[in-house]
């Protein structure tokens, strides 16, 4: 017996994150304006090594930015000494600066350990949206294959969007008219996957002439139209990528 997947063209990506490493590089303008440290605090945060929630003190910060975003950094004390915590934040925290302003602005926390483990994004309570950041050997090569910006914003989607967006009419309509998915892991996972693989071609569609390759663009807009208008229906705040009031693309009939 045939199902759906079966007579679906087979995705032209394996994975998003990795498709457009310079659409936002380290060299782009942040919003980021400064880092508060506010001592050792007792929270709850996601460790993928142990891969459960657990609740320890943890050293923490408060990032603030120019469109007086607050994320609150909350840092592993493996890595040592206040100072010593603080480094991690402190690189990690422009990054966030660059990231659209409809994901940083809703982000209450970012949380980092040490380990060899996947980045991660939640909404954790409902409230709270979070990133996770493990140091270890895989963040080494995002940043070597320069795309550390890319999987960021992939994250930070899981912890701001999925929930505002997967579920809607509007978003089962667009997959169902799209009868593809832009990956094979989101094609995979399609319930959980698929709006944060969705987010960065969207973006290198809408903000990358310049820095994404068109034959890259053709194949999202041909692949998932319907999708892409659904995210252009949302009126998404995306600077510093780009001004909202020139989002609509040009040369894509859509």
């Amino acid at each position: 017996m045939s199902t759906a997947s079966d007579v679906m063209s087979a995705p032209p990506f394996s994975g998003t994150a990795f498709i457009a490493p310079n659409l936002v590089t380290s060299a782009d303008p942040t919003a980021f304006v400064a880092l508060v440290d506010k001592g050792l605090g007792s929270r709850m945060v996601f460790d993928r090594r142990v891969n459960a929630y657990v609740t320890m003190d943890m050293f923490l910060y408060d990032a603030t930015y120019a469109d007086g975003d607050v994320i609150e950094f909350q840092v592993n004390p493996e890595f040592g000494d206040a100072a010593a915590s603080r480094e991690p934040a402190a690189f990690y925290a422009p990054i966030l600066g660059r990231m659209p302003a409809v994901l940083r602005r809703h982000l209450a926390y970012t949380w980092i350990h040490r380990g060899d483990q996947p980045f991660g994004g939640t909404p954790f309570d409902g409230e709270h949206p979070a990133v996770l950041i493990h140091t270890g050997s895989l963040a080494q090569s995002y940043i070597n294959q320069g795309v550390l910006e890319e999987i960021l914003i992939h994250e930070a989607t899981h912890a701001v969007l999925d929930v505002r967006v997967r579920d809607t009419p509007a978003w089962l309509a667009a997959q169902a008219a799209d009868g593809e998915f832009i990956s094979t892991y989101a094609r995979d996972n399609p319930t959980s996957e698929d709006v944060a693989e969705s987010f960065v071609p969207y973006l290198a569609v809408c903000c990358g002439q310049d820095r994404v390759p068109a034959a890259t663009r053709d194949t999202i807009a041909a692949t998932i139209p319907a999708r892409l208008r659904a995210f252009d229906a949302l009126l998404l705040d995306v600077r510093p990528l780009q001004d909202p009031a020139v989002l609509f693309r040009d040369g894509f009939d859509f």
